[in-house]
């Protein structure tokens, strides 16, 4: 049986961009070579497309050269159900030519995409366009997850528990800093978090504790996003996350986990995250208690809750929820859903005895399952609509068509 053509899609104009890297490596390295032929695909800051072996490399990422050997510029073909990676490279015979060739062609897409253009839903758009599977959550979902203002907005109108929250625009702050301080502090109390709306990894994301806190976490918000969220804060909250796996009718909740925060921090910011354990680790490297030591009632709810929000919806691959657990009130509140967490969220599944290279085997069946689904709509409706449109001599109006 011919091999799956795997593209491993990471990299991107974000961020993120180093975060997707590292996860996509680590990926990468659990793959399970004697069904799947890896095919990374790399796209770099400037948004240019690359592949070959050497993409597999981490030391190719230090000080990334394309023109090395190895490493090939493409774009994807976009016709529907080609897959096809097109690289132009010098002709054959006296006149040398530039000709454009198929490098790779691909069968699935699994994407390690972390932050804009990539997990937002502006890559699974192109995907959508090109007929080809792919591991995460559709268009919708996924742009849902990316802007964290709507987001909020989303769970509240569907009566789920989130902080209290408002949001500003970059262009509103400028006009009026005084105005946006005094009606942060008219509609929240101290402390808040301030977070750039379509960002993660921590970036941009402060705490405020006061009205000088509160301006100089706007500014630097602001610098990542043209809006921005304020959240009320909690005191000493536990934080929860939860990992959801599956498609359709066909969904699962992980172990919950507790990241512990360092000391002296009220939260995790991206040095904790990625980089304070080692950063060919990921997420799987942070400092973390698994299970968490909560009662199980409220693992059984927050499971319950996590499966109900990636229906809602309609998820697709493997996800990652975080709360934030207030002990003085025993209450929970969604933060946000990671619809492709870092490391894939594997060292979650792995507790569950799911080993990284099944959660790839699963991730890749539940997009094939999705694309089958997508290819059983009807995309045609024949109807006498042309044959109606009479558009008339050149300047005139045309005739009228009757609906």
């Amino acid at each position: 049986m011919d091999k799956i053509q795997l593209g491993v899609i990471f990299g991107s104009r974000s961020c993120e961009r180093e975060v997707s890297i590292i996860s996509a490596l680590q990926l990468m390295g659990h793959v399970n070579q004697a069904v799947y032929d890896i095919i990374p695909v790399y796209i770099s800051e400037t948004g240019v497309w690359y592949t070959g072996e050497k993409l597999r490399d981490i030391q190719t990422f230090r000080h990334f050269n394309p023109d090395q050997p190895g490493i090939e510029r493409v774009m994807m073909d976009v016709t529907s159900g080609s897959g096809a990676l097109l690289a132009t490279r010098p002709g054959k015979g006296w006149m040398h030519r530039p000709e454009q060739v198929v490098a790779a062609r691909l069968d699935v897409c699994l994407i390690v995409m972390h932050g804009l253009n990539g997990e937002d839903g502006t890559l699974q758009g192109l995907l959508e366009m090109a007929n080809l599977p792919y591991t995460s959550s559709g268009v919708a979902g996924s742009a849902i997850g990316m802007d964290k203002i709507i987001m909020k907005q989303f769970f509240r109108g569907a009566d789920l528990p989130v902080l209290p929250g408002t949001y500003y625009t970059r262009s509103t702050w400028r006009a009026d800093r005084r105005n946006v301080l005094n009606d942060v502090e008219a509609h929240l109390h101290y402390p808040v978090f301030v977070k750039p709306a379509n960002l993660g990894s921590s970036i941009g994301v402060s705490r405020a504790d006061d009205r000088s806190g509160l301006q100089d976490a706007l500014d630097l918000a602001f610098e990542y996003d043209r809006r921005v969220l304020v959240e009320q804060g909690l005191i000493s909250p536990l934080e929860l996350n939860c990992s959801v796996l599956g498609y359709d009718e066909d969904i699962h909740a992980s172990p919950i986990e507790m990241p512990l925060v360092g000391s002296g921090q009220d939260m995790l910011d991206f040095f904790g995250k990625y980089l304070s354990s080692g950063s060919s680790k990921g997420m799987a490297g942070l400092s973390r208690i698994l299970p968490a030591p909560i009662e199980d009632s409220l693992r059984d709810e927050i499971q319950e809750m996590s499966r109900r929000i990636f229906h809602m919806m309609d998820c697709k691959g493997v996800v990652r929820i975080d709360y934030m657990y207030d002990r003085t009130e025993n209450r929970f509140y969604i933060t946000e859903i990671n619809t492709i967490p870092g490391s894939m969220a594997f060292y979650l599944w792995e507790k569950d005895g799911i080993r990284f290279s099944e959660l790839i085997d699963r991730l890749v069946g539940y997009a094939r399952k999705a694309w089958e689904d997508r290819n059983e709509r009807v995309y045609a409706f024949s109807s006498d609509i042309l044959s109606q449109a009479g558009f008339g001599a050149k300047g005139s109006k045309g005739s009228k068509l009757q609906r």
